[in-house]
This record gives structure tokens, C-alpha cells and sequence, in this order.
């Protein structure tokens, strides 16, 4: 199935020893999973990169370059965001609340 945006199917697991620069995590509501929330990737300037859909168990997942990054998080439920700084290649975790 695609979704013509062309972004990752979401959820699923990443190698932690992948050469990639994978920010990876999952929206949450009062710490229960949110499906269907919409997540940004915004780049160190605030300019929008990317966005996906949360998988029905609220997890997400870009792969992008090294650096700084803000995630951001619009559900129905609420909005939330999280920093990141994804120094290389790896996994970077993100949690990412909304309210």
C-alpha cells in the first residue's frame, strides 16, 4: 500500500548498528500510545522536512542527516514536541507527549 508521500512504513524495528541516521520513537497520551497523530520534522532553522502518520501503536520514524532537529507531534488530543541531536549514524530514541 503506499501512501504517495513516499515516507517509511512506520513501526517495525531498525539494526541499532545501521549507518543511517534514524530518528525513531512513539506519541503518547497520558503514557497510551496515539495513533494517527501527525509528526513533523523540523530541521535547526524550523523549516519543515518531513512528516509522517503514527502507526496505530503511536510510533513514527524519519531517517534524516546528522544534526539538530525538532519533532513535533498534532493529534486531535493535543500537540506536543521534542528536541533532538543526532550527533551520527545510530538510532536516536524520541518520546514525544501530547496534550
Amino acid at each position: 500500500m503506499s501512501n504517495g508521500c513516499g515516507a517509511p512504513a512506520q513501526g517495525g524495528t531498525i539494526d541499532a548498528g545501521t549507518t543511517e541516521t534514524v530518528l525513531e520513537g512513539k506519541v503518547v497520551s497520558d503514557g497510551t500510545p496515539v495513533g494517527g497523530a501527525f509528526v513533523r520534522l523540523l530541521d535547526s532553522t524550523g523549516e519543515f522536512t518531513a512528516e509522517v502518520v503514527t502507526s496505530p501503536e503511536g510510533d513514527f520514524r524519519f531517517f534524516a542527516a546528522p544534526g539538530s532537529w525538532t519533532v513535533r507531534a498534532l493529534h486531535r488530543t493535543g500537540n506536543g514536541q521534542a528536541d533532538v541531536s543526532a550527533s551520527g549514524p545510530g538510532v536516536h530514541a524520541v518520546e514525544i507527549a501530547v496534550a
